[in-house]
């Protein structure tokens, strides 16, 4: 009986004193949560996609809190999340501007001709690595789709050999662009809908002996612009987006009709 009170006794004490060790611990050892972080965290959309430059929405809602980034931060929350995030910092907010993705490439199957059947590399940056000159432009869409799968919104397919961007569905991840091996994949302010649908730097023969639809840098779309929105480097078009009035004058000029409005891809 005696060694059963004297074992109890010991399990007490060993209780108390773990009891005392944890409090001090937890005291020594507290990190302070800043209340705004978790009810940042609320107002984000929860994508984890990293548009905003962070790993994640808890990441930049840390960020946030802690006064390390702006409060308009999310480009897929928009307006209406910066609003919030604006209202729990006591700060006024305006949206980033949204962004979707646009595939610098109008190289399909018809205008162009591969190079080869391919057989086990479905993979855009494996056929790069391994150097598969899988059509004649080497600067266009291999169609392997490793931007369809990085996209977490089922937002871009290949249709007919080149990567297709659904906008409605788009949330400016930029996650396909990553992907893409090439850089064909660029983010485009989601407002403006005239881009340059090619990324050949050849000069305009070489680039029409291998797609019919690729820019030539002819430059007959700088002429047509009024507001000096559009320009010719390494011979090919470029859309300067901050001066674009989208009037269309260069789009209906460009013999090639490369220059496009995305929202009808």
């Amino acid at each position: 009986m005696q060694g059963i009170i004297i074992a109890t006794l010991v399990l007490a004490i060993v209780g108390i004193l773990v009891g005392i060790m944890l409090v001090f611990v937890g005291k020594k050892f507290y990190v302070e949560v800043d209340e705004r972080e978790a009810q940042i965290r609320e107002c984000l959309p929860g994508n984890n996609c990293g548009a905003c430059g962070f790993a994640g929405c808890d990441a930049l809602a840390a960020e946030i809190a802690a006064g390390n980034a702006e409060v308009n931060a999310c480009p897929v929350g928009g307006a209406p999340v910066a609003d919030k995030i604006g209202e729990i910092m006591g700060v006024s907010a305006e949206a980033m501007e949204k962004k979707v993705a646009f595939v610098r490439c109008k190289g399909t199957c018809d205008v162009t001709h591969n190079q080869g059947n391919f057989i086990g590399i479905r993979d855009c940056a494996s056929a790069v690595n391994a150097g598969l000159p899988v059509t004649e432009c080497t600067y266009g869409c291999l169609g392997f789709g490793s931007c369809v799968k990085a996209c977490p919104e089922d937002a871009i397919h290949v249709l007919d050999g080149v990567a297709w961007v659904n906008r409605a569905r788009c949330i400016g991840c930029g996650l396909c662009a990553k992907a893409c091996p090439r850089g064909l994949i660029e983010l485009v302010p989601e407002n403006k809908h005239v881009s340059v649908q090619c990324s050949n730097k050849d000069k305009g023969p070489t680039v029409k002996k291998i797609c019919s639809a690729g820019c030539i840098g002819c430059s007959l779309c700088v002429r047509q612009c009024e507001f000096d929105a559009i320009h010719v480097e390494n011979n090919i078009a470029q859309v300067n987006y901050d001066n674009c009035t989208q009037c269309g004058k260069c789009v209906a000029k460009c013999p090639a009709k490369v220059i496009t409005e995305p929202q009808l891809q």
